[in-house]
């Protein structure tokens, strides 16, 4: 297994009798629908079907990785009973970590950022993880997401017996998704689909799915879904992102050797504009990369061959989202009057 970290103590003394089992809640992550979007698509020529992540019982597909992360390594005795968790997150794989940790009655910290939603942070704390914001960019990318990885070593550092999931390189976060997720997809589709749109950020899910498709000789094009200004496939694009989920400072070492057919830049004016057609058509009320996902398929399907099917993975709920896309005077204040943009302009990423 790639790269995980415990810092003192004895494997061997820490060990515990076998590793727990995904039951209870845990039991029910995974098995989300994937469902015909119908209303928002007409007239795009292709079908479009969603998989809702959203209906995990932690709100997100960070849950698979999380109980698949931390139950390895109980198994594999670098996590005991007294192991303190420790991970960088913008939101979802910290709640995924929060939930389980709490069910296994571990202690977690999440490394956050100030840019980090308050409602996530309200989540974590009611999970009873121990939240560590970082206040200041890293001095050379200007980015957070490099500063939060070195207060991730500092803390492993000072706490002896300490885990670090490590979320971007730890290959449990792809083999989550090579055994659920897509195989989820191809079963509930009959393996019937020509594009799968897939959010990026650690490239877990891109990695997983892409895998399975690959090995399986399935002829799906993948397309990658990133936010502009992420530096994770290009850093030439230099652009101020809002919105946390989508994209990443650092290219994960999970994104070398993934299938990816086509990369997808999305703006966060488009990840609001989809977010909110979601909600208006199809009474999905979906997270910011979800709402960038379903503009990727929009402006994409302007060239797609008629009558293609095509699945997009919607990662999280809209809750976690209301002071920011669902919010018409943080929208106002940063990109205009929602009525209109949802009327007239759909961003259209260089």
């Amino acid at each position: 297994m790639l790269e995980t970290t415990k810092n003192g103590g004895s494997s061997v003394a820490m060990r515990w009798s076998e590793a727990p089992k995904a039951e209870g809640v845990l039991s029910v992550i995974g098995a989300t629908p994937a469902i015909r979007l119908s209303k928002i698509s007409a007239g795009w020529g292709v079908e479009v079907f969603a998989k809702l992540e959203s209906l995990n019982p932690g709100g997100s597909m960070k849950d698979r990785p999380a109980v698949a992360i931390l139950q390895d390594g109980i198994r594999t005795g670098a996590i005991g009973p007294n192991t303190t968790i420790i991970e960088s997150s913008s939101g979802n794989m910290g709640i995924g970590l929060a939930q389980v940790c709490r069910y296994f009655q571990l202690k977690f910290i999440c490394v956050v950022d100030i840019k980090t939603c308050p409602t996530n942070m309200q989540l974590l704390r009611a999970y009873g993880a121990e939240v560590d914001v970082v206040t200041e960019p890293d001095p050379e990318t200007k980015e957070f997401l490099p500063r939060r990885l070195q207060r991730v070593q500092q803390l492993l550092s000072q706490i002896g017996d300490s885990f670090w999931p490590n979320q971007y390189a730890n290959q449990n976060n792809p083999g989550s998704h090579y055994r659920t997720t897509i195989q989820e997809i191809v079963r509930d589709l009959k393996g019937k689909f020509d594009y799968l749109f897939c959010p990026v950020s650690t490239c877990g899910t891109l990695r997983g799915c892409g895998d399975f498709l690959r090995e399986a000789g399935h002829q799906a094009r993948v397309i990658a879904v990133d936010a502009l200004g992420s530096r994770i496939f290009t850093d030439k694009h230099v652009h101020k992102r809002l919105l946390p989920g989508l994209g990443a400072a650092i290219r994960p070492p999970l994104s070398d050797g993934a299938v990816v057919h086509e990369v997808v830049y999305v703006t966060d004016l488009e990840c609001i504009v989809g977010c909110r057609k979601l909600v208006r058509h199809e009474a999905i009320l979906a997270g910011a990369s979800s709402g960038g996902v379903i503009s990727a398929i929009e402006r994409l399907s302007c060239r797609i061959p008629k009558g293609s099917v095509c699945v997009g993975i919607l990662p999280d709920r809209g809750e976690r989202y209301l002071d920011q896309v669902y919010n018409d005077d943080w929208v106002k204040q940063h990109f205009g009057e929602i009525d209109h943009l949802l009327k007239n302009h759909l961003a259209v990423a260089a």
